[in-house]
């Protein structure tokens, strides 16, 4: 694993990807290390788009704000790529060789152009129905966010499954005050289940299916993810 990862996270509002940086950094600070996460998005309503930055290493960091060359692209709607719904364009800009980019879509949605570009930098793309795996297990597309986290982790094992358990009970299962939309979405998230312990579980459930997705497929890779 690299001393210092950054990750770049686009989506669209409503999907929870401020709220997937947060936890993420989180996570890695209940293993000592060092993390930063911020936001960048425009109008804050459902389907604008939304992008936000995870920044984790083993030393301090100071940079913020937009995070132009990512190690990790995470893309949590198709939209992102068929519309260009995206703050950064196109979707893969500044990605790092050796790099890799996680997509929420049952179907290949890039073209030959877009995947020799990413070839040309040795980053292998992983398709995955994360809406999919959150409606299945969780029985709401507003698990989406989970389900890019687990597999997120299963690819790249940024931070244990532990970690992210600490870090979502923190989230959910404490008092987190959050502002517009991401409070609006949390709100959401919390009336959809009518207890918290049911909802750490359905979360914990989703984060778990989705990591066995992303760890299967990166052993099927030629290449190590991160080095």
């Amino acid at each position: 694993m690299r001393a210092r990862v950054n990750l770049r996270m686009s989506g669209l509002g409503g999907q929870g990807v401020v709220t997937s940086a947060h936890v993420l950094a989180t996570a890695a600070s209940k293993e000592d290390k060092y993390s930063l996460s911020n936001p960048f998005f425009g109008a804050e309503k459902r389907m604008a788009p939304s992008e936000s930055y995870c920044r984790i290493g083993n030393e301090p960091i100071y940079d913020r704000g937009e995070l132009v060359y990512p190690d990790v692209i995470m893309v949590f709607h198709p939209q992102v790529i068929t519309l260009n719904k995206s703050y950064t364009m196109p979707f893969y800009s500044g990605i790092k060789k050796g790099g890799v980019v996680i997509i929420n879509t049952i179907e290949d949605l890039l073209n030959d152009e877009q995947k020799e570009e990413l070839a040309k930098n040795d980053v292998p793309y992983m398709n995955f129905g994360a809406t999919e795996i959150a409606t299945e297990v969780a029985g709401t597309e507003l698990a989406t966010n989970m389900a890019m986290l687990g597999a997120l982790l299963g690819v790249t094992e940024i931070v244990t499954m532990n970690s992210m358990d600490l870090a979502i009970q923190d989230r959910f299962g404490k008092k987190y005050v959050a502002s517009g939309g991401t409070a609006t979405l949390d709100e959401a998230i919390k009336k959809k289940f009518a207890k918290k312990e049911q909802l750490l579980k359905k979360n914990l459930e989703t984060v778990s299916k989705a990591y066995e997705f992303g760890k299967a497929w990166a052993k099927t890779l030629k290449q190590p993810i991160l080095n």
